[in-house]
């Protein structure tokens, strides 16, 4: 399952935005740090109206969405990595995220005490990417001293070590390890490490429902920033999010027109996650149910099939696809097969967003 970890320093709307989020989680969103002890985690349904149309054509008994995991990790401050506040315990967290969503505070407010007393999205970014950079250091230090004992006698490990060296320099001057350039041989070498800074980040700017629309200077200030990094820069309101839980359907609709917006923060999340790790969706469709699966692009379809089970990637022989707007036109799969708008896909096709596919396949 695709996982998202929410980080940010205390009192920049974590909790809040999490609790929004998931709707029925139990984050404590108190005024004080550290309110989060443990992460808590919250799976939620990938909001996706394609599975609805898909039911209503195939009659299916049940829908299944694709989910998405957030966890809501407890602000970090300065030190973090050396162990302030409750650090370690919460790096260790987020090293088995997919991706990180850093929720950087974008508004004022005299109810909500901010931990360095101003709103500054610039400093606050630097502090948590600088605890995260010393982290990976101390991490690939870590590695590096045994790598180099291996090295004596395994020609291997050597190679490990310049890696380590040039991971450990670009960390030293406070870059990323997104910024690297790495081949697919050096990405599996450092793949167990877990490193933060390799990790894509989408920056979460936490506005006013006044700024929700457009945004404001502070908004404009990460976006700056994460054009630097490769990140993604997504626009919400916890105080939104949290009127949103209380509305129907029809009423979060209206309100979210009122405020100018076509989607709520949750939506926005989900579609920069995907994004940012280049992920794409095919689906299935029948009288027992109509699924949404998560693939990275690129797959083939044995690959896709392989997601659903490993005997159907095994057995493959073909898969029957179509695009959905075809079979939403055709209103059937019946009758877009006498159409001809069904394909028979072979091993080397590569599935695209959307494909509604049928596999056939040797038990």
């Amino acid at each position: 399952m695709l996982r998202a970890g929410i980080v940010g320093l205390p009192n920049v709307g974590k909790s809040t935005l999490f609790n929004a989020l998931v709707a029925n989680a139990k984050a404590e969103a108190a005024n004080f740090p550290f309110c989060t002890i443990e992460p808590n985690v919250g799976v939620v349904p990938v909001p996706d109206n394609r599975l609805d149309v898909l039911a209503n054509i195939s009659n299916s008994q049940q829908i299944v969405p694709t989910r998405i995991e957030f966890v809501d990790i407890a602000g970090l401050v300065q030190g973090a990595s050396k162990g302030e506040g409750l650090g370690n315990q919460f790096l260790a967290n987020i090293r088995e995220v997919d991706a990180i969503v850093h929720v950087v505070r974008c508004f004022e407010s005299d109810d909500i005490m901010h931990v360095s007393g101003s709103v500054d999205p610039a400093r606050d970014i630097e502090v948590i990417n600088l605890e995260l950079v010393l982290s990976d250091l101390a991490q690939v230090e870590r590695r590096m001293e045994r790598a180099r004992k291996q090295a004596k006698k395994d020609k291997q490990a050597q190679v490990e070590v310049e890696l380590l060296e040039r991971l450990a320099a670009a960390l030293n001057d406070g870059k990323s390890v997104r910024q690297l350039e790495l081949t697919e041989e050096e990405e599996a070498i450092i793949k167990p490490l877990g490193l933060l800074t390799k990790k894509p980040i989408i920056y979460a700017t936490n506005v006013s429902e006044e700024d929700i629309a457009i945004g404001n200077q502070w908004v404009e200030q990460v976006r700056e920033i994460a054009q630097q990094d490769n990140a993604l820069v997504v626009v919400v309101s916890a105080q939104v999010e949290s009127e949103l839980i209380e509305l129907s359907e029809e009423e979060k609709a209206d309100f979210l027109e009122s405020l100018g917006i076509q989607e709520g923060g949750l939506q926005s999340l989900i579609h920069a996650t995907y994004e940012i790790l280049g992920l794409r969706t095919f689906l299935t469709t029948g009288e027992k149910e109509t699924r949404a699966w998560t693939i990275t692009a690129g797959m083939t379809a044995p690959e896709a099939a392989g997601v659903i089970h490993s005997d159907f990637e095994r057995g493959f022989i073909r898969a029957d696809t179509i695009s959905y707007d075809k079979l939403v036109e055709a209103q059937s799969m019946a009758a877009a097969r006498e159409q001809g708008l069904v394909r028979s896909e072979g091993k080397d096709y590569v599935v695209q967003e959307g494909d509604v596919m049928e596999f056939k396949f040797n038990v």
